[in-house]
Formats: C-alpha cells, sequence, structure tokens
C-alpha cells in the first residue's frame, strides 16, 4: 500500500503512476477516491448536485481486536446494513498483487480485485463479497448470535487462510457502528455515476468522500473527468486524504482500549492503609 502524502501535492509520483500501471491491469476495477476536509462539507455539498433528503442510509460494522492487530495483518472484516432489512458482507485483503492471487480465487463471482485510487496513494485489494440479513447483522452486534454466521463458508475459508492464526473469526470485537448517507448523482459532462458518502461518528466528527468506479482502461481518464469536475465547482482536493475504514477502525479502537482501561481500573481491589503494628513496619 502506498499512503497518501501530507503535504500540499495531491496528485502520484511519477514511480506511484508506472505502480498503478502495472497493478490495474490486472484488477476487475478501479474506483477514484477523494475526501473533502470537514471545513469544507457544507459548501461542497450546496455545490455538487446532491440531495440530502433523497440519501439512502447505512449502518456499517467493523470487526477486529481492539488493538487492530487483524487490521495490521492486512485483513478487514465488515458488514453492512441497508434499507429494507438487507445487509452485505466482506472479508477483504490489502495489499494484493493480482498476478499473484490463485486461479480459483479469481474464478469466484464473490471475489473482486481492485486499486483504490485517493490524491496522493493507492492501495490494490482483493475482497470476498457475501449477503446477510440485517437482522442477522444486529444479533452480532448484540452477541446474541457468533459472527462467523454472517459470514459463507467461502469468506470464511479465506478469512481463515489469511488472517493471523490466533485470532480467530468469532473473537473479534465488533467497532461500530457508523452511520453513513450515501448520495449518487451523474455529473454533466461525465458519463458515469458519481458516489458521495457521508460517514457520522458518534463523537460528532464526520467524513465526505466522493468516488466514483471505472474500468481500468478507463481510469486514467475518468480520474482527470473526475479532478476536472469537483475542482470546477469549488470543491477544495484536501492534501491530508483519510479513508472511511482507517478512520472508523481508529476511532472504535480508542474507545474500545479505554473502556477496558477503565473497567480495569474498577477492577482492581483498592488500596488497604495499614493500621497498628502493620503501620510501624
Amino acid at each position: 500500500m502506498r499512503n497518501p502524502r501530507t503535504s500540499n501535492d495531491t496528485r502520484l509520483t511519477h514511480a506511484q503512476l508506472l505502480q498503478v500501471m502495472e497493478l490495474i491491469h490486472g484488477t476487475d476495477s478501479v474506483e477514484l477516491k477523494l475526501t473533502v476536509q470537514a471545513t469544507e462539507h457544507r459548501a461542497t455539498i450546496a455545490a455538487l448536485p446532491l440531495d440530502p433528503v433523497e440519501a439512502e442510509p447505512r449502518q456499517v460494522f467493523f470487526f477486529d481486536t481492539p488493538d487492530l492487530a487483524l487490521n495490521r495483518a492486512g485483513v478487514v472484516v465488515r458488514a453492512r446494513r441497508v434499507p429494507g432489512g438487507g445487509a452485505d458482507t466482506v472479508v477483504k485483503l490489502r495489499p494484493v498483487v493480482p498476478a499473484e492471487l490463485p486461479d480459483d480465487l479469481r474464478k469466484s463471482g464473490s471475489f473482486k480485485v481492485e486499486v483504490d485510487c485517493l490524491p496522493g496513494g493507492f492501495v490494490c485489494s482483493g475482497s470476498l463479497k457475501g449477503k446477510a440479513r440485517g437482522d442477522q447483522v444486529r444479533a452480532v452486534a448484540a452477541r446474541a448470535m457468533p459472527l462467523r454466521r454472517l459470514f459463507s463458508k467461502e469468506q470464511r475459508a479465506f478469512y481463515e487462510k489469511h488472517a493471523p492464526k490466533k485470532i480467530k473469526l468469532d473473537s473479534l470485537a465488533t467497532l461500530g457502528p457508523i452511520f453513513a448517507l450515501k448520495m449518487v448523482f451523474r455529473p454533466q459532462g461525465m458519463d458515469r455515476k458519481v458516489v458521495a458518502e457521508f460517514w457520522l461518528y458518534p463523537d460528532g466528527s464526520r467524513l465526505l468522500e466522493i468516488s466514483t468506479k471505472c474500468a481500468a482502461a478507463d481510469a486514467f481518464n475518468v480520474a482527470a473527468q473526475l479532478r476536472a469536475y469537483v475542482t470546477k465547482h469549488g470543491v477544495t482536493i484536501s492534501s491530508v486524504q483519510e479513508t472511511k475504514t482507517k478512520t472508523a477502525l481508529e476511532f472504535y479502537s480508542r474507545e474500545l482500549q479505554e473502556k477496558r482501561r477503565s473497567e480495569t481500573g474498577k477492577q482492581r481491589p483498592a488500596a488497604r492503609t495499614p493500621t497498628g503494628d502493620q503501620a510501624r513496619i
């Protein structure tokens, strides 16, 4: 993975461009993303043809250890509730090299290889997707159902192969939920839809991401179109790009670890004040 740079230059370096060109030839699609800095959220929503009233609500859950050991190993486990009682799941591995993936996995209809490109960075990931019911996700979050039951046999096998051996699927903590709003629009001059996702975190912070997907062969042309479109409409491309997943994981990791420290402190017996002969020893 190449992390986005934090300078004012949001364009990929020449070396990064060469790496992206090599990667995308073996991918199923490319997703072009950019995040908008918080101070520009209101102006961006006003400038783009976005209608919050028509947005699709979503509830997103991640599953990891409190210290994000799974994420450090390159594995992401997620479930997402959508309107109508449905839900989807994914076990994602990143980074991956498309040419090194086994043929049987590439042939699976549930598996997809995609390059995510952000201003200043990129990552290639392999995602094994599945379907679930919304009530099942709620049951897992309430600890009324084992996590493994959310995922297909194929997803569980994929997890077992790539996750650290000591981290069992059912042992993962629930990190979430994150409430999100998905808005879709078709920009004038572009022949594809663009998605704006607004993620709201429990502490009041928020993240606005604008993205579009395309075939590998169209990636550079579509990237130029998207940049030109948002720039024309006054959208400021932040020099510090944060991903939805990273922000959510770090938020709930801090919360879980603080909660555990607090509980440990409460369980520790209070120190006894020595009296009598003990005080003189």
